[in-house]
């Protein structure tokens, strides 16, 4: 069978193989996470903190599973290759710098970041 949408979240759930077209040409084609899986796209961790976020995100910084971190009003975004291995010592990190986490959001990869890495655009550009 072969459906066709415009929503990755849809082809994510419902289909086994996925097929990306660009300008009516097939640029990539397999399970959404072979997709994501080619891309070596890493995991975002997004910590909301209380307290000193540059010293916190120093800290974070320090970590080897670290790829990088960015700050921004009351959240830290750190990039790591597997958010499993590395949110314990992320956690760590910002406890033992003198701040608090008041939430944690684990993003991995998905067919839009395939789609915006294999086109240079979102879907709806």
């Amino acid at each position: 069978m072969l459906y066709t949408t415009h929503y990755m979240e849809e082809a994510e759930r419902l289909c086994d193989r996925v097929g990306i077209v660009d300008l009516g040409h097939l640029i990539a084609e397999g399970g959404s996470r072979d997709l994501t899986a080619r891309l070596g796209a890493a995991e975002h961790i997004v910590l909301s903190v209380e307290g000193d976020l540059d010293r916190a995100r120093r800290a974070i910084d320090e970590l080897v599973v670290v790829e990088r971190s960015t700050a921004e009003a009351d959240t830290i975004d750190v990039l790591v290759p597997s958010a499993e291995s590395a949110l314990p010592l992320v956690m760590q990190a910002v406890t033992t710098s003198g701040s608090s986490i008041r939430s944690v959001v684990v993003q991995e990869p998905d067919l839009e970041a395939v789609f915006l890495h294999l086109t240079g655009k979102r879907f709806r550009d």
